[in-house]
């Protein structure tokens, strides 16, 4: 998924969906990556204890998927410039976040096109994650 191609971006410019599985190891890993040892990320039994259907993904780990399906799209060029993102349902495992977004708007910064695209991760409760991820490409005058 990339933009190189050259071809205009525009407001209504539609991502590819993304679907990512939602498994275990998913969970764990990327909790302990981003050094978020809550045991709700990872002890299923302390999860269930303290009123939770199963273990969870984290904020960060969500926050950094978002980040991922607009850079996966937007190419090696893409700078993120800013990302606002809320939380819903939670993401358990065994379940599937289906991204999907679109370019919300073009606004100008500083001299500087910037893409507002606004994405959704929902799974099988709903919407997980819904938000903005505004992104300017470098070394590109138009698009």
């Amino acid at each position: 998924m990339s933009t190189t191609s050259g071809e205009p971006l525009t407001v209504g410019t539609e991502l590819p969906a993304w679907e990512l599985p939602v498994t275990p190891t998913l969970i764990v890993s990327a909790a302990i990556a981003t050094r978020d040892f809550q045991d709700v990320h990872h002890d299923r039994d302390l999860a269930v204890e303290r009123g939770s259907k199963d273990i969870f993904l984290n904020i960060l780990t969500t926050t950094g998927l978002v980040q991922r399906f607009v850079t996966d799209w937007a190419g090696p060029e893409a700078l993120v410039r800013d990302i606002a993102i809320r939380l819903g349902a939670p993401a358990y495992p065994n379940d599937s976040l289906n991204f999907t977004g679109a370019v919300a708007e073009q606004v100008e910064v500083a001299g500087e096109r910037r893409y507002v695209v606004r994405v959704v991760g929902a799974n099988s409760l709903g919407d997980h994650v819904t938000g903005t991820v505004t992104i300017a490409l470098a070394g590109r005058a138009e698009l």
